[in-house]
């Protein structure tokens, strides 16, 4: 876990997509004495994920990522139940493996194992609490891309409720995702605008979904990540047989007789650039 979780963080170090604009803006709606996590708190999280057994078995690969900065922390023990539903459900089918992704604070990105075992995920993401800080959406996506090139991703799921990044340069790495064939469901909390924008174009280039949805659609959103989860053992036939108002929704945004991660439009650009 500490490998792979320093290697995402260097890697993403590297792509630095928000601008020192959007830094500010999110910056002076921040307490002057936001949280910063502990050594200590660190070392709890990373000796936990070390003890999560890595993934033996299992016919898809999801990336689950987070947005875990200060501005989710009003919703965010309802939204931690909800996810943690999420990994139960995944875990009762046996045929899905999971890695969770989250982001927060001043350049902190963490990755755990692929597991298939998704009950220790869900304790992990009980040590997680938000910390002030920009969005690192294009983090996330360079770290799947590189972990679906050593090994096929059947999706990624990201919750996020803001974007203060260059919606042109995560475009260009939306593109090597849907090179990869990795659909990016973009599950949008609240109703920032720029976040909108950037989702759905997120979502349009690899071949994904958007859904917006608030705290006060629990249920609902716990059924479109079970969906989501579907169409990750299964793909898109799978999704079709398992019927509900949830799967009729991706079906929708996914097209029709679109082929499983099968990107809805031409990414601009080519793929991100290694420095």
């Amino acid at each position: 876990m500490q490998q792979l979780t320093n290697r995402c963080a260097g890697t993403m170090a590297k792509d630095k997509t928000g601008s020192d604009k959007a830094l500010s803006k999110r910056g002076a709606a921040l307490s002057g004495d936001a949280p910063v996590s502990s050594s200590s708190e660190i070392a709890a999280f990373l000796s936990a994920a070390k003890s999560v057994a890595p993934v033996t078995a299992g016919s898809g690969r999801l990336a689950f990522a987070l947005d875990a900065t200060m501005s989710r922390q009003p919703t965010w023990d309802s939204a931690c139940k909800l996810q943690a539903e999420m990994f139960d459900a995944v875990g009762k089918t046996g045929a899905l493996s999971v890695q969770l992704v989250y982001f927060r604070g001043l350049g902190e990105c963490r990755a755990s194992r692929w597991v298939s075992d998704t009950r220790q995920l869900a304790d992990l993401m009980t040590r997680i609490d938000c910390r002030g800080g920009q969005t690192q959406i294009g983090r996330v996506l360079r770290h799947v891309a590189d972990e679906a090139k050593q090994k096929p991703v059947s999706a990624l799921v990201y919750i996020g409720d803001a974007m203060e990044e260059d919606i042109d340069k995560l475009a260009v790495m939306a593109g090597e995702l849907a090179l990869r064939k990795v659909p990016c469901f973009m599950f949008h909390e609240g109703h920032d605008a720029a976040a909108a924008i950037g989702f759905r174009e997120i979502a349009r280039v690899t071949g994904g979904a958007y859904v917006r949805f608030d705290q006060n659609a629990a249920a609902e959103l716990a059924a479109l990540l079970r969906a989501v989860a579907t169409y990750a053992t299964g793909g898109r036939m799978a999704l079709e047989k398992s019927g509900g108002s949830a799967a009729r929704l991706l079906l929708e945004q996914l097209g029709p007789g679109k082929p499983s991660g099968k990107p809805a439009g031409k990414p601009t650009g080519g793929g991100p650039k290694r420095s």
